[in-house]
């Protein structure tokens, strides 16, 4: 359905879920339909998603041969009282043995996700996670703050009373104390949530999402952006099912964006990056000088040490990025 309408693609992620409890087989046949009606570059990032209690050497072995070159770990955490409190499926060991085992079958460039902001996780937990995942030397590190979805069971505890998540000054001091020891590290904080070891491992595919780059979803529930429109899929699997039967886009709803929203979103994406915006592109883009339209504001987050402006780009600074949904505001 899809086929004539995108430039070739160099960038391939297949997560959105739990890929891993497929066989080899399956992925290879994703791989294969995937090459066959897009013409993937021949160095396209093949990221995969994985559930750390799924990697046992063998699986590992194969999927690397089927030209997966890069995998995601869902860690979330290395104590396992953590892990049962958020659900998970996995203990320590298994996520020890997974990135272990991800090394050993020739994986070289290995994500591991990490989750702070638990309740009851004190900043001395969440750093000893954190020594525990550099210890591996992954190329590749996503810490996520923990986030309570409406009608999830964690939100219906929240609203109890039953748990309490941290406070804003221990938030705060979980991001700035995590881009801190990460950089010490040797890593670059180059998106709120990522740290890698060097540009080269920043997340090619990810990064396309936050430079507005039109990007293709496949899947129940997953999104697509082309030029100004951006449409989603049924979460529905049934009517997933029902519309590609037919031979019809499975789309639930779309949209079309105008150029204010598109200029909105360029920027609410853009300060969420250590590079910025770079400002004569945004200019042209969308016929917009920030630094005249904006320029009251601007100074004031200078001065607040939230943002700077250097070689042509705005962009935020660390205190900056712990906000920078609110900079978008601007």
């Amino acid at each position: 359905m899809y086929r004539d309408r995108f430039e070739k693609f160099d960038t391939l992620y297949i997560g959105g879920g739990t890929p891993s409890v497929l066989r080899v087989e399956q992925i290879e046949e994703l791989l294969k339909r995937a090459k066959d009606n897009f013409g993937l570059s021949p160095d396209s990032e093949i990221t995969m998603e994985a559930n750390p209690g799924d990697l046992n050497p063998t699986y590992l072995e194969s999927l690397l041969d089927t030209g997966i070159n890069r995998i995601n770990i869902g860690v979330q955490s290395f104590d396992n009282a953590i892990l049962s409190f958020l659900g998970r499926r996995h203990i320590k060991e298994d996520a020890v043995s997974a990135i272990e085992n991800s090394r050993c079958a020739g994986f070289d460039n290995i994500g591991i996700d990490l989750i702070y902001g638990v309740p009851e996780q004190d900043m001395n937990t969440w750093m000893k996670t954190l020594d525990q995942a550099l210890s591996f030397n992954p190329e590749h590190l996503s810490c996520y703050e923990l986030t309570v979805e409406p009608g999830t069971p964690l939100a219906t505890s929240c609203r109890k009373g039953k748990v309490a998540l941290p406070d804003e000054e221990l938030q705060y001091n979980f991001f700035i104390k995590t881009s801190e020891k990460m950089e010490d590290a040797g890593y670059t904080h180059y998106e709120v949530s990522n740290f890698a070891r060097g540009m080269n491992y920043a997340s090619r595919h990810n990064q396309k999402y936050w430079n507005h780059v039109p990007y293709l979803g496949l899947g129940p529930s997953a999104h697509s952006f082309e030029n100004n429109k951006r449409w989603w899929n049924h979460r529905s699997l049934l009517k997933y099912i029902q519309d590609t039967e037919k031979g019809e886009p499975p789309i639930e709803e779309a949209e079309c964006l105008t150029e204010d929203q598109l200029r909105l979103e360029a920027l609410c994406l853009g300060l969420r990056t250590k590079k910025g915006i770079n400002l004569s592109d945004f200019r042209r883009k969308y016929h917009y000088d920030l630094l005249i339209e904006k320029k009251e504001i601007i100074g004031k987050l200078i001065d607040e040490g939230l943002i700077d402006i250097g070689n042509g780009y705005l962009y935020p600074s660390r205190c900056g990025l712990v906000v920078a949904d609110s900079l978008s505001l601007i």
